[in-house]
């Protein structure tokens, strides 16, 4: 059996479609959100190794579970973020819920509906955030519009993905009733071009995702460190531009993303925009509070 570093693909966070533990956050939180991230990445490069079979890819990561909670071997991938939980006093659940969306990955390839997708993003997408807000010693009340936020992202890397997934993976994101409404089988995943009938399903899907995205929006207002506040807009700006190009472009033969420069230029709408929200929200609390000590 091969290692969990073998199995590794290569990616970082500088190729993930939106912002991880970008430059807008304090230096201080960077460290433990890219030891988390990089542990991971390498958990999801298991689950989605193309020739590794199943139960060797289970293996992996109970073998990458066991070294995060020190109840087993040391490995590469685990060490970092285990001392990082010790050394700021975090939790370990956010990182073993992921590790239960790989085994899922592993284990199931369909969704029946959008609750069931949702189940999946509770364990895939939502512990992200929440290890994020941690990391920041934000309260929990900003995690269930960070989940929303978190989802809305997951089900946008779906739908780009949605073709490759299932010619690489056999693996299909798109709940099987959407499918149905729409008359259509898993089968037009693999076609070059999408069909007007999943073009549509693709179209209501990421309708769903953008009112998951709507769900989200008070929380850069709810994030009291400013600069995590910045980032959270920056990404709600880029995932807004996607699902409208989502709607616009075919995933199956255009690429549903923005450019180097498309991405820094959205981004920076959404910090722009996120500061100027801040100052008037910071600008009517000093106004209320000095009219109710008049």
């Amino acid at each position: 059996m091969i290692t969990a570093s073998e199995a590794c693909s290569g990616k970082s966070h500088r190729d993930e479609n939106f912002p991880v533990a970008s430059r807008l956050l304090q230096p201080s939180h960077r460290p433990p959100i890219l030891a988390f991230y990089r542990f991971v990445r390498a958990a999801d490069d298991v689950a989605d190794h193309p020739t590794l079979p199943s139960d060797e890819k289970l293996a992996l990561l109970d073998y990458l579970e066991h070294a995060l909670t020190g109840r087993g071997p040391t490995a590469p991938e685990a060490e970092p973020l285990r001392r990082w939980l010790v050394e700021r006093d975090l939790p370990v659940r956010h990182a073993l819920d992921l590790l239960q969306a790989f085994r899922l990955d592993v284990r199931k390839t369909r969704y029946a509906d959008w609750p069931d997708l949702m189940s999946y993003c509770a364990l895939s997408a939502m512990p992200v955030g929440r290890f994020v807000l941690d990391v920041h010693g934000e309260p929990p009340c900003t995690w269930p519009a960070s989940d929303a936020l978190c989802a809305a992202l997951q089900v946008i890397n779906h739908l780009r993905d949605c073709g490759k997934d299932y010619r690489t993976l056999d693996r299909v994101y798109v709940p099987a009733d959407f499918l149905a409404t729409y008359g259509i089988s898993v089968e037009a995943l693999c076609a070059t071009r999408a069909c007007p009938q999943l073009r549509a399903c693709i179209a209501d899907l990421a309708d769903r995702a953008a009112q998951l995205l709507d769900e989200s929006a008070p929380l850069p207002g709810l994030i009291a460190d400013m600069r995590l506040g910045l980032e959270v807009a920056a990404i709600r700006r880029l995932a807004a531009t996607l699902l409208v190009r989502l709607r616009r472009r075919d995933p199956l033969s255009e690429p549903v993303q923005l450019g180097r420069a498309g991405f820094a230029f959205t981004a920076m709408l959404g910090v722009t925009r996120g500061l100027v929200e801040r100052i008037v929200r910071r600008g009517c609390a000093r106004l209320l509070s000095g009219r109710q000590a008049s």
